[in-house]
């Protein structure tokens, strides 16, 4: 009777510990990103990394500079198991090859923030896409500029508008072809509109050498606008003006994007010409992307084809709010 006893319990032990290596076995998403150094990178990874924990989801996270990085990734998650993945990638054209890599390791794809294009420029509305409403955004800005314009006084024929174009990004163009069609439409004149090209990343110091040759085309303009796909670009901008010996009171920045290296120029105890930045909604790439894929992989549900989010505007005077309120209170610290 001791045996069967024994047996039994050793039975029951075997299945005990069977069931917990079982529940221990997350779903495992990856989160591939182009810039993974970037503030608003690390904040979506951030929130991917709550809705793990809420959800009970394991998140692999990495970083994909070019395609042989995102190749090399693709067969990295599916060696570890992982069922699906978000990617933000560095190339749009990437798309198709993205996609059949993916059906041939079997991983479901959502592309967040840049949407896969085919070879013809259209878009791939097959793979479902969350991103910016990059436009709306863009004409957010201008709005933005031109009435901070008008209420500082500046007349338009003393003012520049500074664009620091990224046009080879479809989403870059469409913020700045926002911004610029809302100044137009606000009454803004069409050949104060000065566009310089910047190279990629799209970083701070890209930013400061396009907006250096727009200042040098252009000696006679008293008061700069500055807008650009990105806030670091246009911080970029404002360094470039101070450097030509412009003051803060003649100098009119408004990004886009609400990361780190804008939050530290509002921090800063002196005001400087980067007035404003359009937040982006962080919480919403990073960790409904990540609760959409969870739910994709294990109930079925396919994400919504298209779904795009909007801005709000954050300056010194109201960012710690804001960013309290949209679950960002560590920039703030």
């Amino acid at each position: 009777m001791k045996k069967i006893l024994s047996f039994a319990t050793l039975a029951l032990l075997g299945l005990s510990l069977a069931s917990g290596a079982f529940a221990q076995a997350k779903v495992k998403i990856g989160f591939l990103v182009k810039m993974p150094e970037a503030g608003w990178f690390q904040t979506e990874w951030k929130f991917a990394d709550q809705a793990g924990k809420d959800l009970g989801f394991e998140v692999i996270k990495i970083g994909t500079q070019d395609g042989d990085k995102v190749l090399s990734a693709m067969d990295n998650l599916a060696a570890q198991g992982a069922k699906g993945l978000v990617i933000c990638t560095p190339d749009t054209k990437l798309g198709p090859a993205i996609a059949a890599k993916a059906k041939q390791l079997g991983l479901k794809v959502l592309a967040v923030d840049d949407q896969f294009i085919k070879a013809d420029g259209s878009p791939m509305t097959d793979v479902p896409y969350l991103g910016i409403s990059a436009k709306k955004i863009g004409e957010n800005v201008g709005e933005t500029l031109y009435a901070e314009m008008k209420r500082r006084g500046w007349k338009a024929e003393e003012t520049g508008a500074m664009a620091i174009t990224l046009n080879e990004l479809q989403t870059s163009k469409d913020r700045t072809d926002g911004t610029k069609s809302a100044l137009l439409r606000l009454g803004f004149p069409a050949a104060n509109i000065y566009e310089g090209a910047q190279k990629q990343p799209g970083d701070v110091e890209t930013g400061f050498n396009a907006a250096s040759t727009i200042i040098t085309q252009h000696p006679n303009v008293k008061n700069w606008m500055i807008y650009s796909l990105a806030e670091d670009c246009v911080i970029g901008g404002v360094r470039a003006l101070e450097g030509r010996g412009f003051k803060t009171p003649n100098i009119l920045g408004v990004g886009i994007g609400g990361a780190t290296v804008a939050i530290n120029e509002f921090k800063k105890s002196t005001e400087n010409g980067f007035y404003g930045t359009i937040l982006l909604a962080a919480k919403v790439h990073g960790y409904e992307t990540s609760k959409l894929m969870f739910n994709w992989v294990t109930k079925g549900v396919v994400p919504p084809a298209d779904t795009r989010t909007a801005g709000t505007l954050i300056t010194r005077a109201n960012y710690v709010q804001v960013l309290t309120e949209s679950g960002l209170e560590d920039l703030v610290k």
